[in-house]
């Protein structure tokens, strides 16, 4: 006669964390509902018997009075490690005695001769029992050298605050999660005993009985942000990759709002590792990025974020900032804010602020600063800055490569952001006089949103201690009233210096590419001025921005202003 093992399973089965729910019943049963034999004996194999133990000190007891996100991660923010350190899994705790195997082959539900004595048939409502008709102890619950050292297992079992029994299937649990596969498929004595029991505290009781019901069911009956979180938790505990989907896809249709989306990326970090849950956190990065595009407007308070806050602001292409300039600057302040001990400062920029600034779109004028910068470990200072130089000695095809290749990277040092400003390229001359050429490059859609009364703003440059920049319009041809496109050159308004500048605008045209002098002309400024030309190229907007323009060169229109200092005097 063939005498079958009571495990269920065949060891050497893999399971992935991640498959879908109802997989190892077969392709057809993804969505299947188990519901009714969900603590029920006839549909069961096993008991589970749940120990609620009480809180640790710093948690409340349960969920009572977390109304909002805020009571939540006030009162329930435990990261997993602090859970292995309680005893999430006490294995197979033996109350009673292995399961008895009777033989008789006249039983209807004999397999192979052998049928399990179900020993708890009248037991199909869940139990809960009084702690002090418990009985463990130390004898009972097995030689396992490694469980003796499980701090849980060593408290007094006056510590339980009460126990539930429930009726459970392994075969649905092992097939949700690997926690339970793993449980019921060690080859271990503990896998083949009919009663297993897991040790929780009372604040998870509520999610654990919730996670359970969606193992059979494949549905939530809660649908609070707050309790979805503690199921959400629980399902990452057990390793339900389904649940969490489940939990993230509910979280992530709630309307999100600041207090909500810090939270999601302020989840334990095995919770944020998850696949499951990347979509909750690629949601709740994409709310705080649109929420803080314009970092002028919202200055305060994205001081005020928290590291994982700032991460996803300046994370994001489509910041609203003067320059990287401005970046740098402000993400060194929220550095020195929040950090304000060397060391430690240091230390996040290093491994996390960093990052955030592309530093090869900063001017050549901040790079140098960043070199003497306390706040930066020299070596990383000088391995950041020389990056940037070299980048801008590439040529822009080049460049767009490198930009490319950062498509799908988190951080992406080579992609330029929506500047207020747009990034030039300055040669400068000493000798034999002041000189400097600047080089601008729009793209065609960025042209295209200059109608019909648009401009545009370049970053500043310097000559001769004293800041310039450039500005590209679409205004009104005074003389043939149409749309143009105009080029200007302004002077900041700083210091009490009058300069003669002489100026030349070109911009590169086909069929030769190079560039071509459009315009020459000579101007002395003071503070706040700004001289040009209305129309440019002499053609009307519609010629200018057609198909075949011969001045855009794979979408890109490149423009350069070179500035000749004669004369500077100082004003009295």
């Amino acid at each position: 006669m063939r005498v079958l093992n009571a495990d269920l399973f065949d060891p050497r089965t893999t399971m992935d964390s991640d498959f879908s729910p109802g997989e190892a019943f077969g392709s057809g049963c993804a969505d299947s509902d188990f519901g009714f034999a969900f603590n029920d004996s006839n549909f069961s194999d096993r008991v589970l018997r749940i120990e609620i133990m009480p809180d640790l000190p710093e948690t409340k007891s349960d969920g009572d009075g977390c109304s909002t996100i805020a009571d939540w991660a006030r009162n329930r923010k435990r990261r997993r490690e602090d859970f292995k350190k309680e005893a999430v899994l006490t294995h197979a705790d033996v109350v009673g005695q292995r399961e008895e195997q009777i033989l008789n082959c006249n039983m209807p539900d004999t397999v192979d001769g052998v049928t399990y004595e179900n020993q708890d048939e009248e037991d199909v409502a869940m139990i809960e029992e009084s702690p002090y008709d418990v009985g463990l102890n130390s004898n009972q619950i097995g030689n396992d050298n490694t469980r003796s050292n499980d701090s849980s297992w060593n408290m007094d079992c006056s510590t339980v605050l009460r126990v539930k029994t429930i009726h459970i299937s392994s075969p649905i649990l092992a097939a949700k999660s690997p926690f339970f596969y793993k449980l019921f498929s060690n080859g271990m004595r503990e896998s083949e005993q009919r009663r297993v029991t897991l040790r929780i505290h009372a604040s998870e009781e509520t999610a654990l009985l919730d996670l359970l019901n969606f193992m059979y069911t494949n549905t939530l009956s809660t649908t609070t942000p707050t309790a979805l979180l503690d199921v959400l938790m629980a399902a990452d505990k057990f390793e339900v990759a389904s649940c969490m989907r489940y939990c993230s896809r509910l979280l992530r249709n709630l309307p999100m709002t600041c207090e909500s989306a810090l939270l999601y990326l302020d989840l334990p970090s095995s919770v944020l590792m998850a696949d499951a849950v990347q979509p909750l956190t690629d949601a709740a990065k994409q709310f705080l990025a649109a929420r803080y595009k314009d970092v002028t407007k919202f200055q305060v308070e994205v001081l005020n974020l928290p590291l994982a806050g700032i991460e996803a602001v300046f994370s994001s292409d489509d910041l609203q900032v003067a320059s990287e300039d401005a970046v740098y600057d402000f993400v060194l302040k929220w550095a020195r804010t929040h950090y304000p001990k060397l060391e430690e400062r240091r230390e996040v920029l290093a491994t996390r602020l960093g990052r955030l600034v592309r530093f090869p779109y900063m001017t050549c004028r901040k790079l140098k600063k960043v070199l003497i910068c306390n706040d930066f470990d020299p070596e990383l200072a000088s391995k950041v800055v020389l990056e940037a130089l070299f980048f801008k000695a590439e040529t822009p095809y080049r460049q767009r490569a490198l930009a490319s290749e950062e498509a799908n990277v988190t951080y992406r040092r080579f992609v330029e952001r929506a500047y207020k400003y747009r990034p030039v390229k300055v040669v400068e001359f000493e000798l034999p006089r002041q000189q400097c050429l600047v080089y601008l490059d729009l793209k065609r859609e960025e042209c295209a949103q200059l109608f019909p009364a648009g401009r545009v703003y370049s970053q500043a440059f310097h000559l001769g201690g004293q800041g310039f920049f450039l500005s590209a319009h679409c205004n009104m041809d005074q003389q043939s009233s149409f749309h143009c496109f105009g080029l200007f050159l302004g002077m900041q308004e700083k210091g009490s210096v009058t300069f003669a500048v002489d100026y030349e605008f070109a911009a590169r045209s086909k069929p030769t590419e190079d560039y071509v002098s459009k315009y020459k002309g000579n101007y002395t400024f003071t503070g706040g001025k700004a001289v040009g030309y209305r129309n440019l190229f002499g053609t009307p907007w519609t010629a200018f921005m057609a198909d075949d323009s011969i001045y855009f060169i794979n979408g890109i229109l490149h423009l350069r202003a070179e500035l000749t200092i004669r004369q500077r005097v100082c004003e009295s």
